[in-house]
């Protein structure tokens, strides 16, 4: 269905909400800024964290009075002749529930940084760089065409690197933000040259022209499936697919705040939202779809495997989220398109909670991270303990908590895709229960394995950081009943957002359709919750009654257990395979260019010019009558010129 193109000055009123959406987190980034070193901690947080609400408000108002879908102009931007790019806002279901994720849950980190980063003394700046980032990724979901998505693509890559290297004193810091900021790069090669070729087949980047005359090809057609896979490229490296993933566990060198809106809110979803919005052009290229739902499937089930191993709180936090962004691309691969922004929407709640939750113990511990020194804070921590429980639950598709309903989804739609797909998810979900479990356990229960100090100074957050924690343990305790399973009722997300894939549904009707009956339903269910409860049970023997705590670093290991503790030796063997020979090569035009050319011609005037003035110097004798005789020679010399020129 192609969108109805609005003037913005015929617009409905609401354009200019839409406007101020995004614009009131920059107009937060701007004061912040440029008073950073004026505003209290306070202040600054209180500037930052009510200019989100702001736009999380309208955004609500927007949501509860939308009618229909439609393009706004707001002024032309990019026109070098046939190419005309607008600015323009695209106005439908899909930008409506990622601006109410994006702002919702972008308020409740702001609200919980306030107390995080209280005795920080660059607060002004690190709130600065917080609204620049949600300002960039609300760019990037209202944007009408591909290269104002691009902007903030862009945008929300600049912000991970300020904020990931935010503490820039330490150079490991520093290091996981160039990392983070390269790989980017990389897939954003792919996601560009995406771009390139959708103007030159469809010429315009516009959403609804791009996708009305896609609508009239055929399913299969190379371009497209050559489109897709470039845009794909862009995605994996976003939202940390298999082979560039590495950079997001290393992400969380940076504040715990920036942990959880990365991995919640902003960053790593725009890969998902990209496939969602392009989901025409997926639907004519099966063979890519094909690639999205393998990619999704491997790296869900790797990383939960390098899950297992971790000990830093933070990390096992990471290599979920890669896990779970797994599932999502899986999800899109076998057309669950609408299921796969319910585990986006859910996975936002118990991902965020669970974040905030390390960062509250992080703070209780005095920053410390190993989980192998922390242990019995429960009761020292109760309400973290009892809101990261829930999230540990929700996760582990434990019902009723959200994760189990949209996780189910996906298993249900790869089952009638693929059984091996279907399989590496179920045993994906047995590991992501055993291992958020095991981090359960080993952080909360046992006995306090710490220092003497930081069992003294063990307390329970502020509000301005419990009260965040709580409003997201409910969200993912009852989130998961937006899209409950259909033979219960009515899928509420899934009709919401049935106009956004009307190209897609004409296209292929088959696989939209549901072909499993209730007794398979129930099977399904039944064995991806027997699949959490008994990771969950094999880590409360392992970590609880058999009371086992990880090894040292240095301890032996088997080889097998050696391979997953070093997670596969993957950054030693992109270290092996591109950073040294690109070092090498670095260095080697180095010494040819700048020591061989360069250095040896700027080095050569300066010596011609230093052995001139030492030549020249003796003429400056101070004696008047040898300055008379060079004179005299010197008139020679020029009038035996002009006689040997004439």
């Amino acid at each position: 269905m192609q969108e109805t193109v609005i003037p913005a000055a015929s617009a409905p009123y609401s354009t200019l909400l839409y406007v101020l959406i995004p614009l009131l987190p920059f107009l937060g980034f701007l004061l912040n800024g440029l008073l950073n070193k004026k505003l209290s901690g306070t202040v600054a947080g209180a500037i930052g964290s009510l200019m989100v609400l702001g736009s999380f408000l309208i955004s609500v108002y927007l949501f509860a009075t939308f009618q229909y879908q439609y393009t706004v102009h707001l002024f032309d931007w990019i026109s070098v002749g046939t190419l005309q790019i607008p600015f323009s806002y695209q106005i439908d279901q899909l930008s409506l529930i990622m601006l109410l994720l994006v702002t919702g849950v972008g308020f409740l980190i702001h609200v919980y940084s306030i107390g995080y980063m209280h005795h920080d003394e660059n607060v002004g700046k690190f709130f600065a760089f917080l609204n620049l980032f949600v300002f960039s990724m609300l760019v990037l979901v209202l944007g009408a065409n591909f290269v104002i998505l691009f902007i903030g693509w862009e945008g929300v890559g600049l912000c991970s690197y300020l904020l990931i290297g935010f503490w820039n004193k330490d150079h490991g810091n520093n290091n996981a933000a160039k990392k983070a900021f390269i790989i980017n790069r990389v897939g954003d090669l792919g996601f560009l040259l995406g771009i390139f070729l959708i103007y030159l087949t469809f010429d315009s980047v516009q959403y609804a022209e791009v996708f009305h005359k896609a609508s009239t090809l055929q399913i299969g057609t190379g371009v497209v499936t050559a489109i897709t896979l470039l845009l794909f490229v862009g995605a994996m490296g976003k939202s940390a697919q298999l082979p560039l993933y590495t950079w997001l566990p290393d992400a969380m060198a940076g504040p715990t705040p920036v942990s959880a809106l990365i991995h919640a809110a902003t960053m790593v979803t725009a890969g998902i939202y990209m496939v969602l919005r392009a989901n025409v052009l997926f639907t004519l290229a099966p063979d890519t779809l094909n690639v999205v739902a393998w990619i999704g499937g491997i790296t869900a089930l790797f990383a939960a495997t390098i899950g297992l191993a971790q000990n830093d709180i933070k990390k096992v936090l990471a290599y979920s989220t890669v896990s779970q962004l797994g599932y999502m691309f899986l999800a899109l691969g076998v057309m669950g398109y609408s299921t796969s922004l319910f585990h986006v929407l859910t996975h936002a709640f118990f991902k965020a909670l669970m974040f905030l939750g390390a960062g509250s113990v992080i703070h209780a511990m005095s920053n410390e991270q190993d989980i192998r020194r922390m242990g019995g804070l429960r009761k020292a921590l109760p309400i973290t303990f009892l809101t990261f429980l829930i999230g540990c639950l929700a996760i582990s598709g434990i019902p009723p908590f959200s994760g189990f309903f949209s996780k189910d989804e996906i298993l249900e739609h790869a089952f009638q895709h693929n059984k091996i797909l279907w399989g590496m998810g179920l045993l994906t979900a047995f590991l992501t229960a055993f291992y958020m479990f095991r981090l359960l356990f080993l952080t909360f229960f046992g006995e306090f394995r710490g220092t003497e100090e930081q069992q003294h100074h063990l307390h329970e957050s502020p509000a301005s950081m419990t009260l965040p924690l709580i409003v997201l343990a409910i969200l993912a305790a009852v989130g998961g009943f937006m899209g409950a399973p259909m033979f219960v009722g009515k899928h509420y997300l899934a009709d919401y957002l049935a106009p956004l894939f009307t190209y897609s549904q004409r296209l292929n009707p088959e696989a939209f359709k549901t072909e499993l009956d209730h007794g398979t339903e129930l099977m399904l269910i039944g064995l991806s919750v027997a699949a959490g409860v008994l990771g969950i049970l094999f880590a409360y023997v392992q970590y609880v009654s058999r009371k086992v705590r990880p090894a040292a670093d240095d301890a032996q290991r088997s080889a097998p257990e050696s391979l997953v503790y070093h997670k596969y030796y993957i950054d030693e063997l992109y270290n092996a395979l591109f950073v040294r020979p690109v070092m090498w090569l670095s260095t080697g035009l180095y010494r040819f260019v700048e020591q061989g050319i360069i250095d040896p011609i700027v080095n050569g005037f300066g010596r011609v010019t230093l052995g001139g003035g030492q030549l020249l110097r003796y003429v400056q004798t101070g004696y008047v009558g040898l300055y008379l005789i060079l004179m005299v020679v010197g008139i020679v010399l020029i009038l035996g010129l002009n006689l040997v020129w004439l």
